[in-house]
């Protein structure tokens, strides 16, 4: 059983306007054990601004709901930082997330890749830009960039991300791509990074989970076994959704634990 949701937001992110008290309530009406508030931290966002938060506010109420809900539930302070490989943005964007990650002592840290070339691909201007090849091409050279030259982080988030937006009518053959994704696992790999399983787009009416069954399957190929679980929601009612039947995938595929951080230190829990 999964007990753990480590990638959730509240209304710190510019994207959720739910307050931080009732996310962690629905967690524990859920019956969670464990769960990790991991809002957004995208330094430089085309819109500048638009996805920072006040890290000292965010400690501060975190810090005293952990010790009114101690009780009930293990609540973690996490963030999740957007990675930019922008020739002109890039190193500014690391020394900021170094600078963040070395005053503020998170629990869990997901590095992931939401701007390509200065552009957010859920924008259409994104695919007006770019073919569904290219544009899926660019982000994954992003995310292989990211893991390569930014450090701090404990998983990668959501690794195919980038489908989520591709225009409506067109399909993805991923195996195009099986250069790129065999990087990205080998280095995830190596680096002792987990591979987050993102359950948002089945909430969504999507068929399979970020990433995809076949990226899943090739990583437990090339040796990976550590992931992590998160709902990505943005919404009480999302948290944890989808983990029953995710479960069940990940044991089919081989997976028989998943991992939870307390002070960026990993521990095992069996699926």
């Amino acid at each position: 059983m999964i007990t753990a949701d480590y990638h959730t937001h509240t209304a710190y992110s510019t994207d959720s306007d739910s307050p931080v008290e009732e996310m962690i309530k629905r967690a524990i009406a859920l019956g969670l054990k464990h769960y990790c508030i991991t809002d957004h931290m995208d330094y430089l966002f085309p819109e500048e601004g638009q996805f920072e938060f006040d890290v000292e506010a965010y400690f501060k109420e975190l810090r005293a709901l952990q010790t009114t809900y101690r009780p009930q539930i293990d609540l973690r302070i996490g963030i999740e930082l957007g990675l930019r490989n922008e020739p002109d943005v890039r190193d500014a964007v690391n020394a900021r997330i170094q600078a963040l990650l070395q005053k503020y002592p998170f629990d869990f840290v997901i590095g992931s890749v939401h701007v390509i070339e200065h552009l957010d691909p859920y924008e259409s201007v994104y695919w007006e830009r770019y073919s569904v090849s290219e544009g899926v091409r660019l982000y994954l050279e992003s995310l292989l960039y990211g893991i390569r030259n930014y450090s701090g982080f404990q998983a990668c988030g959501h690794l195919d991300y980038i489908l989520r937006y591709v225009p409506k009518g067109h399909m993805v053959d991923m195996s195009q791509f099986q250069d790129l994704t065999d990087e990205i696992l080998r280095e995830l790999i190596v680096r002792n990074i987990a591979l987050e399983v993102n359950t948002s787009i089945l909430a969504r009416g999507g068929t399979e989970p970020n990433p995809s069954l076949a990226i899943l399957s090739r990583y437990r190929e090339l040796g990976g076994s550590l992931i992590t679980l998160g709902s990505d929601a943005h919404v009480p009612e999302r948290i944890a959704t989808h983990f029953t039947e995710v479960r069940k995938l990940l044991l089919s595929l081989g997976f028989t634990h998943y991992a939870i951080y307390r002070k960026q230190n990993k521990s095992l829990r069996r699926l």
